[in-house]
């Protein structure tokens, strides 16, 4: 993370994987974070209003739901992506590597990234580890993600189960301070209309 602080009037908002395809999964019902929708949206129209980007990314693999043929394969209904504003498709689990993020935020003098979407541990905190180490400063904003419990199986066994709560909480640890400055959607709202 850079040492000295980058103005948020050269962050980017990015909203990652916020899609129907998890919608089909067995473990959707047990999801975190039930402001995650108002939150996101509160943060879209922030920047809309800041005048700031809003980038939109979609995540595709073998799996039937993240086919980009499937029907699921789609922004969810609650988020309003307009024209101009990019939408992304990447096959990695961070945002960088499979798509031109990283050119189209240079060109927009973008240095500084908001980070949300699905899911907290993978694809969002893998992106927030990689945008930290390009040189973009970070504010991981954790209640503007979802994340699922975790199994643990061994030969084809449960045997553990990490909860959310748990996810959440180790998220936190390994990126703050390191990787990414750990914000609630209130606080860089509020940062936001101060500009």
């Amino acid at each position: 993370m850079p040492q000295e602080p980058i103005s948020l009037r050269s962050s980017a908002l990015l909203v990652i994987d916020v899609q129907d395809s998890f919608k089909t999964l067995p473990y959707w019902e047990r999801r975190s974070n039930p402001a995650f929708e108002a939150n996101l949206q509160s943060l879209v129209a922030a920047y809309r209003a800041a005048d700031l980007p809003v980038y939109f990314v979609l995540h595709s693999d073998a799996d039937e739901a993240f086919r980009t043929t499937s029907p699921h394969y789609k922004l969810m209904d609650f988020l309003d992506r307009r024209p101009e504003e990019p939408l992304l498709h990447k096959t990695t689990r961070n945002c960088f590597t499979t798509t031109p993020l990283q050119r189209m935020l240079a060109l927009q003098g973008v240095r500084r990234l908001a980070i949300t979407g699905i899911q907290t541990e993978q694809c969002c905190e893998t992106t927030a580890r990689l945008a930290a180490d390009l040189g973009f400063q970070v504010d991981f904003v954790m209640d503007a993600t979802r994340t699922f419990p975790i199994a643990h199986r061994e030969d084809g066994r449960l045997v553990g189960e990490l909860g959310v709560a748990e996810i959440i909480e180790r998220t936190a640890f390994a990126l703050r301070d390191r990787f990414a400055r750990i914000v609630e959607t209130a606080r860089l709202v509020g940062e936001l209309a101060a500009l």
